[in-house]
């Protein structure tokens, strides 16, 4: 298997949040992950040094290369928060569903699979908790958690 390069460490989400220098940002983090754990159900789990992922999946991708991924989460970054959102990147529908909610969010920019925040004041957390819920939801439609 030819998994990304990222992968789950047993590093303590909490004990990296704490360790976020700004303020600000580290209070930021402590919200986002009460958001992330009450709209998914689980627990945290570090994938590589700085993105905090909640569940995870393995899919195989047309080309053949399969991968192990998280589910959703975020990475407080120095700059920028990002949010992972992958079921709007698996699932067309709930990619057109993210574009609408995504215009009543706030200020924010987005990639493939990221949107990008610089704080958590800009932006519209019942939205975003909105968006972490369809997003779960169709990750767990597409690749129905295992056990």
């Amino acid at each position: 298997m030819s998994d990304a390069k990222t992968q789950p460490t047993d590093a303590s989400p909490e004990t990296f949040i704490e360790a976020i220098d700004h303020e600000r940002k580290r209070e930021e983090a402590k919200t986002l992950d009460a958001l992330f754990r009450k709209v998914t159900g689980q627990d945290p789990v570090m994938w590589g040094p700085s993105i905090i992922g909640y569940g995870d999946y393995r899919t195989t991708y047309d080309s053949g290369r399969e991968v192990h991924w998280l589910r959703t989460g975020f990475s407080p970054r120095k700059a920028k928060h990002s949010f992972y959102f992958m079921g709007g990147y698996c699932d067309d529908a709930t990619g057109e569903r993210h574009d609408v909610q995504l215009a009543q969010l706030g200020k924010h920019t987005t990639g493939a699979s990221c949107v990008y925040v610089n704080k958590l004041a800009d932006i519209d957390l019942d939205v975003l908790e909105e968006i972490i819920a369809e997003d779960w939801a169709t990750m767990n439609r597409l690749y129905p958690p295992e056990g």
